[in-house]
Order: C-alpha cells, then sequence, then structure tokens
C-alpha cells in the first residue's frame, strides 16, 4: 500500500480559540489539563476554581503535550457531557475530518513519531522542557484513508488493551501488598524503634565513599561493583550503569561493603527510594548517594523495613519533612537512623516477608509477560507506521 506523507500542521485545528474562564465564574468546565491525563479523568470545576486562560476543545479532537515531551502524553477528547470543553495551552490541538482520531494517538506516541518530535524542544531541562508547535508543525506523517486507519487503530487499541490489563494487574499486587501490610498495624501490637536501634552493631549504616575518597577517573571496566542511586530508584535491586574499582581500590574503601540483605535508601537526587540488597550480590560498595544499612535479623527483617519505608504513614511523612536542599531535596544519615519505627514481633515481620516473597513471584510473571507485550506492541506500530501491517 502507498502512503501518503502530510505535515501534521495540514491536520491541527485552526479555531480551538483561547478561553479565559475567570470571565465565567460560575460556568462548570471539563478541563483536560496535564495532570488530569496522568490521573485519567479530566477535571470538573467552575470558572472561579480555573486559573489561567485555556483553549477550546471538542469530542474527536487529537492532543499531544509540548511539556516534558520525552513523556509520551497524547490523548482523544472524549465524547462531550453537560459542561464546555477546554484543555491546557500546554496541548497542541489536532482536529481534521482527514483523520481516525485513534489512529493518530497512537501515531503521536510511537517510537517514529517521538524521535522527530524531540528534535523539536527547547529549554534547559526538566518540567522547563518543550516542544515548538511551529517545527513540529513541520513533521511529516503517513496518513491512509480513513478506512485503514480504523483498521489499524483498531488493531493498536487491542494490542493496548492487553497492555493495559496486565499493568492493572501489576498494580492490584501492589494495592494487596500495601493492604497487607498496613493490616498488620491495626491487629498486632507494635512496640516503637528507631532505625539506629535496629542495627547489627554501630558501624552497621553507613553512606559511601566522599569527595576525593572515590574520583570517577577511577572507576573501571571490571572489578569490584560500586552501587548507586540507579541500582535502587525502582524500589527493588535493579543491576543498572556498570561501575568498578579496582581489587586494590576496594581495599582502601573496604568498610563500605554492602552485604547481602542490606537495605540501601537513596539519600541525594531522587530520595527516600529503597531497596533489599540480593542474596548473591558480588563483592560490591556503596556510593555517596546512598545509605546502606545491615540490620540484627533477630530485630527486623530487612523486607519488613524496606515495605516500612515505602508504604507506612509514619516514614513517609517523616522522610518527606526532613529532606533538606533548597535545589535538591537530600537525606542523610542521621536523619535515617532517627527515623521512628513501629515494630510488631520478628514472627510477624518474617510472615509478612514470606507472604511479600509470593506475591512478588506473581509480579515478576507478570512484568516479564507485560514486557512481552510491550515489545509485541512497539513492533505493531512500526510496522503500521511502515504500512506494513
Amino acid at each position: 500500500m502507498s502512503l501518503e506523507w502530510v505535515e501534521i500542521g495540514e491536520l491541527q485545528a485552526k479555531k480551538n480559540g483561547p478561553i479565559d474562564p475567570s470571565k465565567f465564574l460560575d460556568e462548570t468546565f471539563e478541563l483536560h489539563s496535564i495532570p488530569s491525563h496522568d490521573k485519567g479523568n479530566a477535571e470538573i470545576l467552575t470558572g472561579r476554581e480555573i486559573g489561567s486562560s485555556k483553549q477550546i476543545v471538542q469530542e474527536n479532537d487529537v492532543m499531544i503535550s509540548k511539556i516534558v515531551p520525552h513523556i509520551r502524553r497524547a490523548m482523544v477528547v472524549p465524547k462531550k457531557g453537560n459542561f464546555r470543553q477546554i484543555a491546557s495551552s500546554e496541548w497542541i490541538v489536532f482536529r481534521s475530518e482527514r483523520i481516525y482520531p485513534n489512529y493518530l494517538k497512537h501515531l503521536l506516541i510511537s517510537d517514529f513519531f517521538n524521535a522527530q518530535f524531540m528534535a523539536t524542544v527547547s529549554g534547559v531541562g526538566g518540567s522547563l522542557l518543550r516542544a515548538r508547535p511551529t517545527f513540529v508543525s513541520k513533521i511529516k506523517i503517513p496518513l491512509p484513508p480513513l478506512t485503514e486507519q480504523k483498521r489499524i487503530a483498531q488493531i493498536l487499541d487491542k494490542a493496548d488493551e492487553l497492555r493495559q490489563k496486565r499493568q492493572q494487574s501489576i498494580d492490584k499486587l501492589n494495592e494487596l501488598l500495601q493492604a497487607c501490610f498496613l493490616k498488620i498495624f491495626e491487629n498486632e501490637k507494635c512496640s516503637m524503634s528507631q532505625i539506629k536501634d535496629l542495627l547489627e552493631n554501630g558501624k552497621s549504616i553507613r553512606t559511601g565513599p566522599f569527595g576525593s575518597q572515590l574520583l570517577h577517573s577511577e572507576f573501571v571496566d571490571e572489578g569490584i561493583a560500586v552501587l548507586g542511586i540507579d541500582n535502587a530508584v525502582k524500589n527493588t535491586f535493579k543491576w543498572a550503569k556498570p561501575r568498578f574499582i579496582t581489587p586494590e581500590k576496594y581495599e582502601q574503601l573496604k568498610r563500605y561493603t554492602v552485604k547481602p540483605k542490606d537495605v540501601i535508601i537513596t539519600i541525594m537526587g531522587t530520595c527516600g527510594k529503597c531497596a533489599v540488597v540480593p542474596d548473591k550480590i558480588p563483592l560490591s560498595i556503596n556510593t555517596k548517594h546512598l545509605c546502606c544499612i545491615t540490620l540484627d535479623f533477630d530485630k527486623c527483617n530487612p523486607e519488613f523495613l524496606h515495605s516500612y519505608f515505602l508504604l507506612h504513614p509514619t516514614s513517609i511523612n517523616f522522610l518527606k519533612s526532613r529532606a533538606k536542599g533548597a535545589i535538591m531535596a537530600g537525606l542523610n544519615m542521621s536523619i535515617i537512623k532517627d527515623l521512628p519505627v513501629e515494630l510488631p514481633s520478628i514472627e510477624i515481620q518474617n510472615e509478612f516477608a514470606e507472604l511479600k516473597t509470593k506475591i512478588g513471584l506473581q509480579k515478576s510473571k507478570l512484568i516479564n509477560q507485560l514486557q512481552e507485550q510491550d515489545n509485541l506492541f512497539q513492533s505493531l506500530q512500526q510496522r503500521a507506521f511502515n504500512g506494513e501491517l
């Protein structure tokens, strides 16, 4: 099939003028903001509750977020309800009788389009990055006949639905684990401790080498592993960017050795992410970006503490309130030591850890299946937009 290629600007909405909701204080609007998209539902707000000018949209408009463009956000405006539909000015809006909405939505989040979309970006980083609509409008896209667009969209919709169902199953397992964990504190008698009371010994909590103790120039291609933020940022232990030091350098830094079942928590950059070090970890040390905790297993189970860091309101609020830094939040070892821990008996902790392991095995299977479905979806996208589907 030969494909027509058009500049996407030809499909851009031409008459979705601005609106100032503050001039309609008592009118209720259906607002499609970037945060509401991430939550999965439009906001229903009155004009007095909306702080800035928006743009008027209508059902079946297709929108792509120009802000933080590496996060792929595209949507089709749903069927109109009882209120006027408006959207953040951070959306670029497309409206044309030449497009089947779901076809364009899938195209806008595809690898094919995103690579070109990212080339239009300006800004200094993070939330300040924006795609420039003038440049976006020049991107050429394949535009088959409407019947073909619909057929392609239906195939991709079905594949995406399977991915979403798998992700929902993973989310339900996460919810189950959280519910089981919090139920402990309703049913069991707990004592109050602090992290410093649960350590194997007085030197069992440490951050990695600072400053000139370990320079980037001292990393080598193989040797003793060095763990950093990227090994814990997903709240589970993952091997990430390889970093190594020589055995000779390790002899200088061996007091920072990471042990199996240590709990590591990020204290710089992305604070409060944590993981339990696996049993079969090779000889390793941690960087200054991690606080490494070796527990007295008769007092505290590492898997229990890992969940406590992530799920218990006391821990969440304590760490959040004490993260310091005008530009980048940071914790330190003293803060971690003083964190209050509501502690049930070690027998209850161990029972929870066994349950957590069982749920984790189910979750791992689902994650592997989701990865397979993601790969299939990406393959279908590539074939669809190359005219091969």
